[in-house]
């Protein structure tokens, strides 16, 4: 494979692992010089190896499809990306930052609401928003905590610079396919491990497990945790029992719990009830409950908001946390941090283009061609456009969804992604890539040491997400190195 690495080609972008005169960042020598010796068999054999172990260990994720779920197999690269310590220091600073002002955001929000009367943050935008809870009002949950499981997805421009471009704040997923990428490639590259001091991601359930733990009500050495699940035909049912089985925690659907006459939820066993001390749920706020959401439910469980509100049970992430993951409430996260914080954002985020603000409504429809427009509240890369590998009539449909509800769009100008090798049938070619680190928040503040690495498989597509055909590979963060 030596001559497909000699002859690859970065491009305009900034490269992970090459730089632009075609020589190894240094955090990445090691596991550069060691690819560049395996011949095209040994890399076609390590390839059919983490095929054959992603099947056997049942890695897979589902598809919507014409009505149908479609699981599919994994799709992963080999490489690894590789970023060095002193710079991944700054990110996870920044993260756990950017963490703490959205959390202060959403207590403010369904209590004092200060940075609305403050000018700060536009009142509408939040209170009309669908994702704006008034049931959660008066609430403010142990910590200040409400979004304990955050995916702050990640992109680096051609300045070779983090930015933030979204935040997960509701149910994000992803985090088990950051580790059993780690566990396929010890398997199939265990000699890039041997002198190597890459941080470790396999604590993440332990982790998340204090981290649930820190928020039962009651003061018990191990508190009853539970994964609630709307059942295997969600999309990501792998991930959800991936996590119950790592914590030693049940995984339950809305079935399997009740509140009973006092407002405390328990769990139905086969020894009777069991009183739940902590729900990391991973069903929608609409669904969880239908005496407080949506009645027709039949995912969620009866009076289960009635229980945490008299805080006999704590929910991560809380009701309503979805209030700041809206791609509008994105734009004034700065803001956010300088108010609540009294600190300086330590990293920064994508300029955005409110299509609610006629000045910047006007500049968006005049660039539809060089801007990526989104709606506030889509998720896995869906209803989006991409200007420049847009059409004529993409374009025309999308000004005319902008111009009829304008507060559901934003628009974002199309950055240059950065990129890392990637296997490509049998030659190694650049494909783009970002990166959703996961930050855990409750009664301290813990960043996973890099995260899931999404990877656009088509070339030149800058679309990552997997129901879109993207990939993935491991994250490594190598101490030491910048």
């Amino acid at each position: 494979m030596n001559k497909s690495w000699k002859s690859y080609d970065t491009g305009p972008f900034f490269d992970e692992l090459i730089t632009d005169a075609g020589k190894p960042r240094v955090a990445a020598r090691r596991a550069v010089n060691l690819l560049q010796k395996l011949s095209r068999e040994e890399m076609e054999a390590r390839r059919n190896a983490a095929e054959l172990a992603i099947r056997d260990m049942g890695i897979s994720f589902t598809i919507y499809s014409e009505g149908q779920n479609i699981d599919r197999a994994w799709p992963f690269d080999i490489i690894p990306r590789v970023i060095g310590g002193r710079d991944w220091s700054k990110v996870s600073r920044g993260l756990a930052q950017r963490t703490r002002a959205l959390n202060a955001f959403i207590d403010d929000i369904y209590n004092k609401q200060r940075i609305l009367k403050d000018g700060i943050v536009p009142a509408e935008i939040v209170l009309d928003s669908g994702n704006y809870k008034p049931q959660c009002a008066g609430i403010s949950p142990r910590f200040g905590a409400w979004a304990h499981v955050c995916g702050t997805d990640l992109v680096r421009d051609k300045d070779g610079k983090f930015y933030v471009l979204e935040d997960n704040l509701r149910v994000p997923s992803g985090v088990s396919y950051m580790l059993e990428n780690r566990e396929i490639t010890k398997r199939v590259l265990p000699e890039l491990f041997e002198n190597y001091s890459i941080q470790p991601v396999d604590d993440y359930p332990a982790q998340l497990y204090r981290t649930l733990a820190s928020l039962s009500p009651r003061e018990r050495k191990r508190p009853c945790i539970v994964v609630l699940t709307p059942g295997i035909y969600n999309s990501a049912y792998f991930e959800h029992s991936f996590l119950a089985r790592g914590m030693g925690a049940e995984l339950v659907e809305g079935t399997d719990l009740f509140v009973d006459e006092n407002d405390v939820l328990h769990m139905r066993t086969v020894d009777g009830p069991e009183r739940v001390d902590v729900v990391y749920r991973r069903i929608d706020d609409d669904f969880l409950d239908p005496e407080a959401f949506n009645a027709d439910s039949v995912l969620g469980v009866p009076g289960i908001m009635r229980a945490w509100k008299k805080g006999n049970v704590a929910i991560a992430n809380a009701p309503g946390a979805g209030v700041a993951d809206d791609k509008v409430v994105y734009a004034f996260v700065p803001d956010m941090i300088r108010y609540y914080l009294k600190e300086k954002p330590a990293i920064a985020s994508v300029k955005t283009y409110l299509c609610m603000i006629e000045k910047e409504r006007d500049y968006v429809l005049a660039n539809l061609d060089k801007l990526v427009v989104k709606p506030a509240n889509e998720s896995g890369g869906y209803g989006l456009m991409v200007g420049p590998h847009s059409t004529a009539k993409q374009r025309k449909t999308f000004a005319k969804l902008i111009e009829d509800n304008p507060r559901n769009y934003i628009a974002q100008p199309t950055l240059s992604l950065s990129t890392a090798p990637t296997y490509c049938g049998n030659t190694i070619e650049p494909r783009h890539l970002d990166l959703r680190p996961f930050i855990l928040s409750g009664k301290d503040t813990w960043v996973t040491p890099g995260g899931l690495t999404r990877v656009a498989m088509v070339k030149g597509s800058l679309v990552v997400n997997s129901s879109q055909g993207g990939g993935s590979k491991d994250t490594w963060i190598v101490e030491g190195s910048k």
